[in-house]
């Protein structure tokens, strides 16, 4: 069997959050599977070192957390500080046993990972490469956590010592390769950047898809929305835009899912209680599992992304894998999603325009059914199409250092 190939699962080894970029970690580790090996940096070992049974259970387990930050049990702190006791990392590297190939780095680092990134290039004698997933910190510093904001300029820097970068749409390609421009950095410094789509995950409602809505035309639609409550996604403008039809008679449920941000999603979170306060059909579901998030989908009659900016745009094409519709925005890497069919492509994505496109598709059976129709036509990457073309591309890249 070829050498395994690193994969730095730092963050989502120790986090039962499904936020989007745990959502591709996870899902890339089962791809690969015997192929990759997966790595944390432990801070309290001071070491990277092979994932342990705990850590490992965090990325197979369909359990989720309500809290996006990293959690480490008092016991696995107690075992990395004595393995740093028995194993000073200046002795003995926990990865120099595993001839590793070459790395790839899915998650946005921490600056304490970056710190340790130079000992994990040592153990990939292989190319160095990591995923770009967004710029959104640079384009909306105004609906980013100001943490991530300030972080964000050395994050993108630190980018440079890979080998490659593989951005998950060309939109985050050409933002990425257009803000080192602006800092003046030679092409010749800079890593090989290039688009490689992400997968669609096969959730459980995808084996046997149905070839009609599942909604019978007698029931109360449902317009489901997934995704992470905060600034950028703009529920605030999707709820409005439910209120104005609720107020003028319009019969249909909203179902929100994911988590709400406690910074930038509380006013969309204050917003949902108060509409729900009001008695109307607004249901909140919170961060879910893949089963309910698979059931969710599977009874919705479309779906509904008001988001701003994404690097990529998951919830869109797990829409549309399902055969349902989706309102979303025509700019950037949605706009990449939506361009092949199935879904109503807003520009500008504000709460007029929405309310316009979601009042269309509840009084239009056959609008509705051109789009679920052109959504099953469609074609969509798997997680193994991205293992396939993640693996074939990291031998091409020349080592930089």
């Amino acid at each position: 069997m070829p050498a395994p190939l690193l994969l730095d699962l730092s963050h989502t080894s120790h986090t039962r959050a499904r936020t989007g970029i745990q959502r591709v970690a996870r899902s890339l580790w089962r791809e690969l599977g015997a192929r990759a090996q997966p790595v944390t940096h432990d801070p309290h070992q001071g070491a990277w070192r092979p994932l342990d049974p705990w850590e490992l259970a965090n990325l197979s387990t369909d359990a989720f957390a309500s809290r996006r930050g990293a959690v480490w049990p008092f016991t696995a702190k107690l075992r990395g500080h004595t393995r740093r006791l028995l194993h000073p990392p200046a002795l003995l590297s926990p990865l120099s046993t595993l001839h590793a190939s070459s790395l790839f780095v899915p998650e946005v680092f921490s600056p304490a990972v970056a710190t340790a990134l130079p000992a994990l290039f040592a153990a990939a004698p292989g190319p160095r490469a990591a995923l770009f997933h967004d710029a959104i910190a640079l384009k909306f510093p105004e609906l980013t956590p100001a943490k991530t904001v300030a972080r964000f300029p050395s994050y993108l820097r630190e980018l440079l010592a890979f080998d490659g970068i593989a951005a998950n749409s060309d939109d985050s390609r050409d933002t990425l390769l257009s803000y080192w421009r602006w800092l003046g950095i030679p092409a010749a410094a800079q890593p090989v950047v290039t688009t490689i789509s992400l997968g669609t995950e096969l959730l459980p409602s995808l084996v046997s898809r149905p070839s009609t809505p599942s909604s019978p035309p007698s029931s109360t639609p449902t317009l489901l929305s997934v995704g992470s409550l905060e600034g950028r996604k703009n529920h605030l403008a999707l709820l409005e835009a439910c209120e104005e039809l609720w107020a003028s008679g319009a019969h249909f449920e909203l179902r929100l899912i994911g988590l709400a941000h406690p910074q930038t999603g509380r006013a969309a979170h204050t917003r949902v209680r108060a509409l729900q306060a009001a008695g109307r059909p607004l249901h909140y579901d919170g961060a879910v599992n893949d089963a309910a998030l698979s059931a969710a989908y599977a009874a919705c009659t479309f779906t509904v992304y008001p988001s701003l900016i994404e690097g990529f745009g998951l919830p869109v094409l797990e829409s549309l894998a399902h055969g349902k519709p989706c309102v979303c925005s025509a700019r950037g890497a949605l706009g990449e999603s939506a361009r092949d069919g199935g879904c109503i492509a807003l520009d500008p994505v504000d709460a007029p325009g929405l309310a316009t496109a979601i009042a269309r598709l509840l009084s239009s059976p056959a609008a509705l059914a051109a789009l679920a129709t052109a959504a099953r036509a469609r074609r969509f990457r798997t997680w193994a199409d991205y293992a396939r073309d993640l693996t074939a591309w990291l031998p091409t890249l020349p080592r930089r250092a």
